[in-house]
């Protein structure tokens, strides 16, 4: 059925007379007859009579008109939405992150929400390597990822995060005395691929090794094993937003302890929400820099 027809039915209902119809539709009145006479023909019902006061519904047009007028509704709400996603500001966002963006990720995702109620935004703790194939296959939308991403992909360098030691008790030992004393806690490969090329690339650059290694499923857990006197860690100094105040994190120097966080995105597919995600972080970063 061709909605405009429909509107033409509605709005000659509305107005009883084709030249005001006419009007309001923005077509001439032999125009509006064409399309009422068109329709008339498709549902094979006679909707108006005219007379002298003018146009009037007939039995039949009273009542299909209730139903076109439903139609024509929700025809009007779909475009209206349809504006809306197109201006990004209804929709959908999915959205990665990591230990480093532990605080920044929800802060930013919270402030681009209040400005777009609309939005739907999931959240995800995953590592980098894996976000990054995600915004490759566009089943994430921003990754909050170290940057530059290994893979061809947009990215906006946000902050630099950077190795520190945390060990389960505040007593005057060395990083060297400490591998030795405990064995060192990490990740598996594939749960934290990048944070283990930064601990080798620091132990390397620093002459360091551990006695012993034993390796855990996911960064809560080290912390917990930590405070257990169970071994010491190194970890992004991002680890402060989820440690206890009991856990002795100890600062290190050297090479290789540093690396600069960001946002990734394909900017290969197009996604007017995620445009407007990333305009809203460049903005505050032009504000805070300002």
């Amino acid at each position: 059925m061709n909605l405009r027809l429909l509107k033409a039915f509605v709005i000659l209902a509305e107005k009883g007379n084709y030249a005001d119809a006419a009007q309001a539709l923005f077509v001439s009145q032999p125009a509006l007859t064409k399309q009422i006479n068109l329709l008339e023909s498709i549902v094979n019902v006679s909707l108006f009579s005219r007379g002298r006061q003018g146009t009037t519904l007939t039995a039949g047009g009273r009542r299909l008109l209730p139903e076109a007028e439903k139609v024509v509704r929700q025809a009007q709400v779909f475009m209206h939405h349809a504006a809306q996603v197109a201006a990004g500001v209804e929709g959908n966002m999915a959205v990665g992150f990591g230990l480093s963006s532990f605080y920044l990720a929800p802060r930013c995702i919270a402030g681009f929400r209040q400005g777009n109620p609309g939005i739907d935004v999931s959240l995800t703790d995953l590592p980098s390597a894996q976000q990054y194939q995600l915004l490759q296959n566009n089943e994430l939308q921003v990754g909050f990822v170290r940057v530059p991403p290994s893979l061809p992909l947009d990215y906006l360098p946000l902050f630099n995060d950077q190795l520190v030691l945390i060990a389960p008790q505040n007593i005057p030992l060395s990083i060297d005395q400490w591998l030795k004393k405990l064995p060192l806690l990490r990740l598996h490969t594939e749960r934290g691929q990048g944070l283990n090329a930064q601990i080798d690339r620091f132990l390397q650059a620093s002459e360091l090794f551990s006695l012993s290694t034993q390796l855990v499923d996911d960064i809560q857990t080290i912390v917990a094993m930590v405070i257990a006197g169970i071994g010491v860690a190194l970890l992004p100094q991002s680890v402060i937003h989820i440690a206890p105040a009991e856990l002795n994190i100890i600062p290190l120097t050297g090479e290789s302890i540093s690396w600069q966080v960001g946002i990734a995105w394909n900017g290969n597919i197009e996604d007017a929400v995620r445009d407007n995600f990333i305009a809203g972080i460049k903005a505050g970063n032009a504000r805070a820099a300002s």
